[in-house]
């Protein structure tokens, strides 16, 4: 192991002043509302839609919907692989901050949500897509995503997280368009009826390898489930106001960015196909450019290649090799 091989994170809030800095991903979630004529009245919305989520969750003890806010902080980690004071933005997330303004009291929420990350953009938009350019059927390359998730799991297990933030991340995404759910019997208070999809995806393959299970449920008030990566045991390893600050979080960010599943006008059934063309929906008075977004991806796919995978790949072809938890 590369003893000078070290991770640097730091953090800003998100609020309706956010300004993304040069090395976040402009797809991200929260970067892809802050830019343009909108970018305040967007933040101001989204936060105010999460705000109005949150509160209409953790409904006891609270009569007149407006107990709780929530404090968004981006949480940008760098890696230096050769201890020569030479980063790379390897992984961006977000944590949650709970305010009581009946008790005064602020209380750490979930770190995670939000996944962004360069290699991962490298991964699917430029090592899968030249892999499968001239196949006549789609495959995935050899160690697909192996490097990424030995990167991902070096990072939650090295002491830089452990001094920042008290327990291990949670992820939440959308479901997958092209699987089947069925909801089952197993009902919790605030993540809600429990769906299992018929068949794992790629999506599920590649967090898997960053040593995360998933888990999917759509929570009360919600129209569709949510995907849930986790270490450990979701259910009982975070608080109802923990899984409430990831809900309310995620689920707005999807209301703006797939409202096609998540504003969808009919609730999800027993049995549930996502789907992407479903025109029964609202819109959320939050501009963005979706197609925008998809072509950013390959952009910042080439932009790893150029500045990560290649300067460095004989040290992480070395370091994921001996590398074992």
């Amino acid at each position: 192991m590369n003893k000078n091989f070290t991770f640097s994170i730091s953090s800003i809030c998100l609020d309706e002043n956010y300004h993304p800095s040069d090395s976040t991903r402009i797809t991200t979630n929260f970067a892809n509302l802050a830019r343009g004529e909108s970018r305040q009245q967007n933040l101001r919305n989204a936060l105010k839609m999460i705000d109005n989520s949150f509160n209409a969750l953790a409904h006891w003890d609270n009569p007149n919907g407006e107990r709780y806010s929530l404090e968004l902080e981006i949480v940008s980690v760098d890696v230096d692989i050769e201890g020569s004071g030479n980063t790379f933005p390897s992984i961006e997330i977000l944590k949650t901050i709970i305010v009581d303004h009946q008790t005064g009291d602020r209380t750490e929420g979930i770190v995670g949500n939000n996944f962004s990350s360069y290699v991962r953009d490298y991964d699917f938009s430029v090592l899968l897509l030249d892999h499968n350019k001239d196949q006549p059927k789609f495959s995935i390359p050899d160690n697909f995503g192996d490097l990424h998730g030995k990167l991902f799991k070096y990072f939650v297990s090295s002491e830089a997280y452990k001094q920042h933030f008290n327990k291990r991340p949670v992820i939440c995404l959308s479901v997958s368009d092209n699987k089947v759910y069925h909801r089952t019997e197993n009902q919790h208070p605030v993540l809600g009826y429990e769906y299992l999809p018929n068949e794992s995806s790629l999506t599920e393959q590649y967090f898997k390898k960053m040593g995360l299970q998933v888990r999917y449920f759509m929570p009360p008030n919600s129209v569709a489930p949510l995907a849930f990566f986790f270490f450990g045991d979701l259910l009982n390893d975070y608080t109802n106001l923990e899984l409430i600050s990831t809900i309310s979080t995620m689920e707005t960010f999807q209301k703006i960015y797939r409202p096609e599943i998540y504003n969808a006008n009919a609730v999800a059934g027993k049995c549930y196909q996502p789907n992407l063309k479903n025109l029964d929906h609202s819109l959320t008075q939050i501009v963005y450019d979706r197609e925008e977004r998809s072509k950013l991806a390959i952009k910042q796919g080439k932009f790893a290649e150029e500045h990560f995978i290649k300067p460095y790949q004989t040290v992480l072809k070395q370091w994921s090799e001996n590398y074992a938890i």
